[in-house]
């Protein structure tokens, strides 16, 4: 299996994320750190649009074979076209991989346990095109509203007519998860079969305290130094030496 790290320097929210520095390394680094330590892998490799985050990624020990052309590196383009340029790179040199981990760089807090943990249950369920992270949400969607001119129609119109979602109780409400980015698995068939990275037969993996936890807005990045700061959050042990910033 080959682990896909994503990392385009086109970031908006927070500029440069997927190399700003955090405990001394750039956030690059713990994902590589945990995907080299899992020992699930064959290859980490980073897809970037990049030289200079190729170079970082080198110094941790990833691989960066390609850069990825700037047609698929834009904030709307599709994770499958990036996933397809990578895979088609690595066939090309004679490199073919049965199955893929995406591991997003936002993530700092995934453990290599955590992508032991994702793996053991992924190849354990003989159906599933793919795994996906996710977590139990916070903010229900039986909560949410759409608005059409000057009213409001519920998201999930499909609650009981005698007391709706929205209406309810968090505790009432049926349990719904919402996707993070700590990690994806799928097998390479998938992508070529259906030209998407999840197929139709997901399974589930709920990640654990700050498994999931993703760096999105400054807000996040704020919050991952205090909890670093606090020793409430571990990051993976990175053995190489800090990347000259």
């Amino acid at each position: 299996m080959v682990a896909l790290v994503p990392a385009r320097a086109g970031s908006k929210r927070v500029p440069h994320k997927n190399v700003a520095p955090l405990a001394g390394h750039p956030l690059l680094a713990y994902t590589i750190a945990a995907a080299q330590a899992s020992g699930v892998f064959d290859a980490v490799v980073v897809s970037t649009d990049s030289e200079h985050y190729a170079s970082i990624a080198r110094h941790y020990g990833a691989e960066a074979p390609v850069l990825r052309p700037d047609a698929i590196a834009g904030d709307a383009s599709p994770d499958v076209e990036w996933v397809d340029h990578m895979l088609g790179a690595l066939e090309s040199s004679g490199r073919s991989f049965d199955a893929f981990s995406i591991l997003r760089p936002t993530s700092p807090f995934r453990q290599p346990s955590t992508i032991i943990r994702a793996w053991t249950a992924f190849v354990e369920d003989a159906g599933a095109d793919s795994l996906r992270a996710v977590e139990k949400c916070h903010q229900h969607p039986g909560k949410m509203w759409v608005k059409r001119g000057n009213r409001l129609l519920p998201l999930l119109p499909f609650g009981p007519e005698e007391q709706p979602w929205h209406s309810r109780q968090y505790p009432s409400l049926p349990l719904v998860y919402v996707q993070n980015a700590s990690l994806e698995i799928a097998w390479t068939r998938t992508v070529k079969a259906s030209r998407t990275i999840a197929g139709v037969n997901i399974v589930p993996f709920l990640t654990e305290g700050f498994e999931g936890f993703d760096v999105n807005h400054p807000y996040d990045w704020h919050l991952a130094e205090l909890l670093v700061a606090r020793g409430e959050a571990l990051l993976p042990s990175v053995e190489a030496p800090p990347f000259p910033l």
